[in-house]
């Protein structure tokens, strides 16, 4: 059994041979990839650590980290041994073109995806040049980026539908991850998927069940000012936290969600506050949130400006509930031991998405997973009706199972 003084020696002692590399999406705006490297670094415990994304990137006015571009990092540190931690998220099934689309500025988007839809034969090339890469995977490492021998654990990422990617992308990963030191995943079924491809992975909950745990006093104080302050004020009831991609941005489907929103506030008499879990392209959409609100009845709802990490954070943990697209959305939920549920997107109700597999793999039987958009007001209800104490036991074991599997894992990089 490892002890946190354990892990603190082990991360001093590394840190004093080699650099040490938090690399992960922390390099964009999405709340969840955000919160990784703060849990790898606190865990850790070393001042000397490295943050790399596949872009330059200070994301600190989120509350995000200074991020270094890998490939840069790469010609800096050749010819020295490097230790790399992938700190966590869906990375094994994002791909060159995805990674180097949410990079973009938002106001460069619909230009590029424009002059591709034109000659889509030029993306792989283009997204190659942008991120300097020459990867199908960009958030796996590639075995020889860096010179010298390097020692690489991936903590608890995800690949849900790696199965379906094309056998170029599937054998890129394979190849990554049987040249990395060890492996953990966040779900059984992308561990199924890697075991049938015989890479031995570890199952390790999502590091973001550590948030109550180590950042409840920054995100009591974010609770205390600002727009959450004005939420709580507002809605002295109690409110749900929602949020939904942009993909559920279509008039049908909006127009859906207001009319369940409507009959959620008329059954819980709880106020509704929208939020965005994540600001880069193809994230969430601020403009759907104020296209619901035109179509809803009730006037109980407000929406959350800010993007700052720890406000998002507070927001969720000050909740009655969390419903929602984002993963993080309801882990961090978890961790508070709230309900929460997932919204399914109408095109993919009949394919289980990551959110399906986390809640499968870690929730007990009684909390429901996931929810059709027309069913919203019901699944919420469900959720709300969950035994208190069931969940505070679930987010107590989500929390031990993390910390030893972290203590476990960060040894492989010795």
């Amino acid at each position: 059994m490892y002890t946190w003084f354990t892990i603190f020696d082990m991360a001093r002692d590394l840190s004093a041979s080699v650099p040490i590399i938090l690399f992960g999406a922390f390099d964009r705006h999405n709340f969840g990839d955000l919160l990784f490297p703060h849990i790898a670094a606190t865990l850790l415990g070393a001042d000397d650590l490295i943050f790399a994304g596949l872009a330059e990137r200070d994301m600190r006015g989120y509350g995000g980290h200074q991020v270094r571009a890998l490939s840069k990092l790469a010609e800096e540190l050749e010819g020295r041994q490097v230790k790399i931690i992938h700190v966590g998220g869906e990375l094994l099934t994002c791909d060159t073109w995805e990674a180097a689309m949410m990079l973009l500025p938002p106001d460069e988007v619909q230009q590029t995806l424009a002059r591709f839809n034109k000659h889509p034969e030029e993306k792989l090339e283009w997204a190659r040049r942008q991120l300097e890469l020459s990867t199908l995977v960009p958030y796996t490492l590639p075995p020889h980026l860096f010179q010298r021998e390097t020692r690489s654990i991936y903590l608890a990422v995800g690949g849900v539908e790696l199965g379906e990617r094309d056998i170029a992308m599937q054998t890129e990963v394979s190849a990554h991850l049987k040249a990395a030191t060890a492996v953990s995943v966040r779900d059984k079924r992308t561990l199924a998927l890697l075991r049938q491809d015989g890479i031995q992975a570890s199952l390790i909950p999502d590091p973001a069940v550590m948030v109550a745990e180590l950042f409840s006093k920054d995100i009591d104080h974010h609770a205390q000012e600002g727009e959450v302050a004005q939420m709580r004020s507002t809605f002295p009831q109690g409110y749900i936290a929602v949020q939904f991609s942009a993909d559920f941005g279509d008039d049908a489907t909006l127009v859906k969600i207001a009319a369940q929103l409507d009959q959620l506030a008329i059954s819980t008499g709880y106020g509704v506050v929208f939020f965005r879990a994540g600001a880069a392209p193809w994230h969430d959409d601020l403009l759907s949130f104020k296209r619901v609100m035109a179509h809803m009845r009730t006037r109980s709802v407000q929406i959350l400006a800010s993007l700052y990490l720890w406000d998002i954070c507070a927001l969720i943990s000050n909740s009655r509930a969390y419903c929602g697209s984002s993963l993080h959305g309801r882990i961090v939920a978890m961790a508070y031991a709230l309900p929460r549920i997932n919204l399914i997107h109408p095109s993919l109700k009949q394919r289980p998405g990551k959110q399906a597999a986390f809640a499968a793999t870690w929730e007990s039987t009684d909390m429901p997973a996931t929810v059709e958009v027309d069913k919203m007001a019901r699944g919420i209800n469900l959720a709300l009706a969950t035994n208190p104490v069931q969940r505070l036991q679930t987010a107590h074991n989500l929390a031990v199972q993390f910390r030893q599997g972290f203590a476990e894992i960060i040894t492989k990089l010795d």
